[in-house]
């Protein structure tokens, strides 16, 4: 199916947001609690700067302006609410509790944002089949307020990664492509993140990430092949950094190596044919489950990692040199 982003329109009508979430699963696992935008825009307080106490961009102003330039780009598709996740709370109490005990605090004496959030937006209307899994249009994102300056004034950078890619809706896996994906997007102000999320979905070539991830399914690794890989995986992680820089990277700990390992047995949609062999988009689709353990600031980074790798074994497969091949030497 040739599928088409609808380009900007100055005059538009939004559809009405289906009430649905964008995920009934979680899109990541790993010390997160599931949350809404109502919840964060009526309950979080928001972080600010110290020497003028001017606010950060938020969480909720970060999901909404994403939402609104979903709504603006797609204004004919069905748009599901934000799935959100969120981890490492920031907890606090008003100045009249200070000398309270903890066990005794109100409700409304209680502060509290949190850290990290990363959140999904699912266009369920704009939706291809791969290997038999159907696969929807998503853009999200994380804001991690680590990553900033607290101390610093109003107007320095702040920092976001934001993707345009597609969920997986047999197991809610995200397939971030590294040119659907912002790794490290800085801006000072709401207007300039906006036009950077309108940016990356223009650009974003999705015929192309289709194509690349349907060819996954063409391609087999033997079992032999396969324990190759997670061997190297495992010892990648070691290799001296002279012989590291040759070689394309891998993000995924060890953590995520063994959960890989496990499921090539055990995954009751990605495991492994009755004689051992496993397609490219099975193995990809067991990086990409894997990859929802870590922590949210380094998912959507190992996310594109893998695509990048299982990409990389493609060529390899196919007879062409690339740095991904030592993996299956």
């Amino acid at each position: 199916m040739e599928t088409q982003i609808m380009p900007f329109e100055e005059s538009y009508q939004a559809v009405v947001v289906d009430q649905a979430p964008s995920s009934e699963r979680a899109f990541l696992l790993a010390n997160t609690l599931p949350t809404s935008l109502r919840e964060i825009q009526q309950q979080h307080i928001i972080p600010v700067y110290s020497k003028d106490n001017e606010p950060l961009i938020s969480h909720g102003d970060f999901i909404e302006s994403t939402m609104e330039t979903v709504l603006r780009l797609f204004p004919n598709e069905s748009v599901l609410e934000p799935s959100i996740r969120v981890s490492h709370p920031i907890k606090g109490r008003i100045p009249s509790a200070r000398n309270k005990p903890a066990k005794d605090l109100e409700e409304w004496e209680r502060t509290l944002y949190y850290e990290r959030a990363a959140f999904v937006i699912e266009i369920p209307t704009i939706l291809d089949t791969v290997g038999g899994n159907q696969l929807s249009l998503t853009i999200g994102g994380v804001k991690a307020y680590n990553l900033d300056s607290l101390h610093q004034k109003k107007g320095v950078d702040e920092h976001f990664k934001v993707f345009i890619g597609f969920q997986n809706q047999v197991c809610t896996n995200l397939c971030v492509w590294s040119d659907g994906y912002v790794a490290d997007l800085r801006v000072k102000s709401v207007a300039q993140l906006i036009t950077a999320i309108e940016e990356l979905v223009r650009r974003y070539q999705i015929s192309q990430h289709l194509s690349l991830m349907k060819q996954l399914t063409d391609y087999y690794l033997t079992e032999q092949q396969f324990a190759q890989l997670i061997g190297r995986c495992r010892l990648y992680q070691y290799l001296p950094q002279v012989q590291k820089k040759e070689i394309a990277p891998m993000l995924l700990g060890d953590q995520q190596v063994g959960m890989i390992a496990r499921d090539y047995y055990r995954d009751q949609s990605f495991c492994r044919e009755d004689h051992g062999s496993i397609s490219l988009w099975k193995v990809y689709n067991l990086f990409t489950g894997a990859v929802k353990s870590s922590y949210i600031d380094t998912f959507l980074d190992r996310n594109a990692n893998s695509l990048d790798l299982t990409s990389g074994i493609l060529r390899s497969l196919q007879g062409l040199q690339t740095s991904q091949g030592w993996f299956l030497q």
